[in-house]
């Protein structure tokens, strides 16, 4: 403590045991000095910043599956009565000269679990904020207007307005019905449940009819992953009848829903036109890896773990491997396709993104033209007979891509869509399903006009 001693950090362990009582205190077990745990002045000096592990004995009987569910019903709910609680507005920082620098901790999250690292400077459930058998644990942050250097009449004022927060925090856990927080809690296990229960049927992911998957991005929650749902007109999936919707049963509430299954070694295209939402369905069954509360609009959109994409770069190259689409190397790169040193283009870059996520099986792999070398996945005549692209492989030596699926959405790259088992067109960011059959002739037919105009050419040269 010699180094805090005279600071407001030195006081925190003289004002959290007396801060609390029974029903609403201070998590004792997981006080962790200056990680959970501190008092510190802003780096502008204006505020005193603080952070507490907080133990609610509220009566939740929420702890176990889908607990997570639960835990962001709560925490949603103290965000949304800050406004009107004059006692939970350290949390926004109200009073202090900077209260936006507290933003993060009122914004509303959707996400209530995932292995990715997005969103964990946002409040939502975490290890950090919980339910088990003892109560609702929390990690509350926030800001206080600076009171000066701890002397006592300042430190009293500090530990009174703590004081104050926990009962406001406790008076808000007490009044969320219990209806909602079993929803919740249900709707958390349906997610986690189907997510387990996907590769034994044969699939990689589920999206079900009414999902929302567009999203609107804020300063906090500027990723996919963790943005909320697009306000105004949203257009729900359906899945297409010709795309065989299939029916599955939820653990968590029992309901039985339908949507489009993606299955594991298809190579399944999102086709359309530009500004369709090509993108935004590919982002959304990456997200399907997370679990979201109810109104995201990707809730019941669910995909296994482990989801790849392969995405055109520059980078070094150290030994990368790719001999699946490279039969020699492109000069200034060295060493051989099967071990590639130097500065890669995109396309050998993509390559060895490729063949990477195909060594280690990943059970989905996602493309998208926006983000792709095309000369990759789509042959032209100017093309070296050196470079296999993916649309080539699909046709000739599908068993080359392994158990693995692909997902790749596409608007001009007829040559890779026509080798797609099944293609989901959007128009009018609506689903509609598109025959490969159907899609090949149409082809055949575009590219017979195509030589023909070409022959004309020629004639009048």
């Amino acid at each position: 403590m010699s180094g805090t001693e005279g600071s407001w950090q030195g006081e925190v362990h003289r004002i959290i045991p007396v801060l609390g009582d029974g029903r609403a205190r201070i998590d004792r077990q997981r006080v962790r000095d200056l990680v959970n745990t501190y008092l510190v002045r802003s780096l502008d000096t204006t505020a005193l910043r603080f952070s507490i592990p907080v133990l609610l004995t509220a009566p939740v009987a929420m702890p176990g599956p889908g607990a997570d569910g639960a835990a962001g019903v709560i925490i949603e709910a103290i965000k949304a009565a800050v406004p009107a609680e004059r006692d939970l507005g350290p949390i926004a920082g109200t009073g202090t000269e900077h209260p936006r620098h507290c933003l993060q901790n009122v914004e509303p999250v959707t996400l209530i679990a995932s292995r990715s690292a997005i969103g964990t400077d946002l409040w939502r459930p975490d290890q950090d904020n919980r339910i088990d058998g003892d109560g609702v644990r929390l990690v509350v942050r926030g800001a206080l207007p600076y009171p000066g250097p701890p002397v006592p009449d300042a430190v009293g004022e500090v530990t009174e307005r703590l004081g104050a927060l926990l009962e406001a925090l406790d008076h808000v856990v007490r009044r969320v019905p219990d209806g909602p927080l079993a929803a919740a809690r249900d709707l958390s296990v349906d997610q986690k449940a189907l997510r387990r229960a996907l590769p034994g049927m044969g699939l990689v992911s589920f999206i079900a009819d009414g999902t929302r998957p567009a999203r609107r991005f804020t300063r906090f929650r500027c990723h996919h992953r963790i943005a909320g749902p697009k306000e105004g007109v949203h257009v729900p999936f359906r899945c297409p009848r010709e795309l065989d919707p299939v029916e599955v049963e939820l653990a968590g509430s029992g309901r039985v829903v339908t949507g489009l299954a993606l299955r594991r070694r298809e190579a399944f295209a999102v086709a359309g036109s530009n500004a369709e939402g090509k993108s935004t369905f590919l982002h959304s069954v990456v997200a399907g890896q997370d679990d979201h509360a109810a109104g995201d609009g990707r809730e019941l959109l669910v995909s296994v773990d482990g989801i790849a994409r392969a995405e055109a770069s520059e980078q070094g190259l150290v030994g990368a491997d790719v001999s699946l689409f490279f039969r020699s190397l492109p000069p200034g790169i060295g060493g051989e396709p099967r071990a590639a040193y130097g500065w890669g283009s995109g396309s050998l870059v993509m390559a060895h993104k490729i063949q990477t996520a195909l060594l280690a099986a990943v059970p989905l792999l996602i493309l998208d033209e926006d983000r792709a070398a095309t000369n990759l996945l789509v042959p032209g005549c100017l093309q070296s007979g050196e470079v296999t692209p993916l649309s080539t492989l699909l046709a000739t030596r599908r068993e080359a891509l392994g158990e693995t699926a692909i997902l790749f959405a596409a608007s001009s790259l007829d040559i890779l869509i026509a080798q797609a088992d099944r293609i989901l067109l959007l128009c009018g960011h609506e689903a509609q399903a598109l025959d490969p059959g159907e899609f090949r002739q149409r082809l055949d037919r575009h590219l017979a006009e195509v030589r023909e105009h070409l022959a004309a050419q020629n004639g009048r040269e």
